[in-house]
């Protein structure tokens, strides 16, 4: 990453920081990840650009000297479709030469956003006589 003289406050100050290659390859993503998961919202947190669902952060995509990276956990299920790039059990490191297939962008998001939606089921609102009463939303799980 190129040398920052002050930290970014946002994405596209984040963006205009890195070598073209870097860029390019972060905005690919970034729009991957926004097609994949429509409802999702862009922040920037922890230093990098990052995705929320339903208001809970999803993923945040970053650049080093060496490679970018897609962090947050990632979903079970994708050992055999990541063997090419470096995982650990926070990122997903790619080059720009070598990036993440549009489609497995597409698979981990939908992956997360279902996780999301299972940890965190939305909440029915329901307004009578001015007054909002909150519903939880019933998982489906049963307790034992």
């Amino acid at each position: 990453m190129a040398s920052l003289q002050k930290k970014p406050a946002n994405t596209t100050d984040y963006l205009a920081f890195l070598p073209a290659d870097q860029r390019k390859a972060l905005e690919r993503l970034r729009k991957q990840i926004l097609a994949a998961a429509p409802g999702a919202d862009e922040h920037f947190g922890y230093g990098l650009p990052g995705f929320k669902y339903n208001g809970h952060p999803m993923l945040y995509i970053g650049a080093a000297k060496n490679h970018c990276a897609l962090y947050g956990s990632v979903p079970v299920g994708f050992k055999e479709r990541l063997k090419d790039f470096t995982v650990s059990k926070g990122a997903i490191q790619f080059t720009p030469e070598k990036p993440l297939p549009p489609a497995l962008v597409k698979d981990i998001v939908k992956a997360k956003c279902a996780e999301i939606e299972v940890r965190w089921p939305v909440r029915k609102v329901k307004v009578v006589r001015g007054v909002r009463k909150v519903k939880k939303a019933r998982s489906g799980a049963k307790r034992v």
